[in-house]
């Protein structure tokens, strides 16, 4: 099995993105358990709740993690296929000791990772974290017989998180009259989230709902989502709702099939709380497209970027002490909804706005228009310091300096390959296009 460890809040330094088996999973759970043990000091027994989405690999590393944490002493219970978000509800409503999830997200079946969350639902402290990743360096002993952990199912635990989504949309609204058309990526809310926006009064036609282990994020959900915009045509809905396979993104579909990214998705949640009041600020990443900068400037909304990731969003959101962040991918946070990213909580603040405001996607929308985007991929040799390359650093310059407020420039390196990624937005695609091929061109 090619699976990897992919968990953003989860073990980062000594982990890293490296092959996971049984027994490292194992070893895992058996040192998060030692330190979440530690830190009860035999106050009480520690529990944490294990959650999973549809992958194969999930029965096996479910085991694993359950015999991990049973051979430090901890308790488990087991919630089987739910949303990432959910298993950071149910962890701090249930007032456990920690949340982990088995999932590689909008990844393909043949990926997997682990993802833990502290009691209050959100990541685990740095601290934490370098507890468990010094006690993964340590031999695996085993608590005496009377001393080892149990295991039980959380049989409700769906019908507990169906519950709290639907708490987060307004009691005086509903979705009565409405054709929804919820793609579920065959991922982990798929018996989750049609229920959802069934029992808040909506029609809801359902798709990418029949896992089999191998075809979660497959020519589905938000990572593709043509196959629900083609749905929507079809079934001549109001709208589609896509999530990826841990449900934690969202992308939507207007009646006509066209497709809304996480930016307009954003801002049309930040213009519907404005008007209702004052919005502190709003964060993106720093992929977020241009427009929604320059709008939220005109909206007199404060706007901070932060790096790569939901992760980065949401630490930016806690430090400035904002509630409203997400990515052009999808990932959304609504902090005073939820703790973490949901992509089935934002659909439900989407759907409110647009039963508050009587208006559709697009004419929620068509105030913003997004930048052209242009992205130059430039391989380099290994080693290589392109922060030092002059001729570059000018080039780049010289073009933001000429786009002024009409464009602007990205410079990152990839993450996984030798590449330097070169991005450029402006009003226009064919000067964001000529812009970005001039940067491109001193990269070497």
């Amino acid at each position: 099995m090619a699976a990897k460890y992919f968990g953003t809040d989860g073990i980062r330094g000594r982990v890293g993105v490296a092959p996971i088996t049984p027994d490292f999973v194992m070893r895992l759970g058996y040192a998060a358990g030692k330190v979440l043990a530690k830190a009860r000091d035999g106050v009480a027994r520690p529990t944490v709740l294990i959650g999973k989405d549809t992958r194969i690999s999930g029965y096996m590393l479910e085991a694993a993690l359950e015999a991990g944490f049973a051979a430090a002493g901890v308790d488990v219970m087991l919630a089987g296929p739910v949303p990432t978000p959910a298993v950071a509800y149910l962890t701090r409503a249930l007032r456990l000791s920690a949340g982990v999830v088995i999932s590689a997200s909008h990844n393909p079946f043949h990926d997997n990772g682990i993802k833990f969350f502290s009691a209050s639902g959100n990541k685990l402290p740095d601290a934490v974290e370098a507890d468990i990743e010094a006690a993964l360096e340590q031999p695996m002993d085993c608590v005496p017989s009377e001393k080892l952990g149990k295991a039980r199912r959380l049989d409700d635990a769906q019908g507990r998180y169906i519950e709290f989504c639907k708490s987060t949309f307004p009691n005086a609204l509903d979705l009565y009259g409405m054709t929804i058309v919820v793609d579920c990526a065959h991922g982990a809310a798929y018996n989750i989230a049609p229920h959802v926006f069934h029992e808040l009064g909506a029609e809801v036609i359902t798709i990418g709902n029949k896992p089999n282990g191998l075809n979660i994020n497959e020519a589905c959900g938000a990572t593709a989502p043509q196959a629900l915009s083609d749905s929507v045509r079809a079934n001549r809905a109001d709208l589609g709702i896509a999530l990826d396979g841990d449900a934690d993104r969202l992308l939507m579909v207007d009646a006509s099939g066209r497709i809304y990214n996480g930016d307009e998705l954003l801002y049309l949640m930040v213009k519907d709380r404005l008007a209702t009041g004052p919005v502190d600020g709003a964060v993106g990443t720093l992929m977020t497209n241009m427009a929604l900068q320059v709008a939220f400037k005109k909206m007199g909304v404060p706007f901070e970027r932060a790096k790569v990731g939901d992760r980065y969003v949401l630490e930016v959101l806690q430090e400035k002490g904002w509630l409203l962040g997400g990515e052009g991918s999808g990932h959304l946070l609504c902090l005073d909804k939820h703790t973490t990213g949901d992509g089935i909580v934002s659909a439900l603040q989407v759907l409110s706005a647009l039963k508050r405001s009587g208006q559709s996607l697009a004419q929620m929308t068509a105030d913003i228009k997004l930048f052209p985007q242009s992205l130059v991929n430039v391989k380099i040799p290994a080693g290589y310091d392109w922060k030092s390359n002059a001729a570059l650093q000018a080039e780049k310059l010289a073009v933001e300096e000429s786009l002024g407020d009409r464009g602007r420039v990205l410079l990152r390196p990839s993450g996984t390959e030798p590449l330097i990624r070169v991005m450029v937005e402006a009003e226009d695609a064919d000067l964001a296009r000529s812009m970005a091929q001039r940067i491109a061109d001193k990269v070497l």
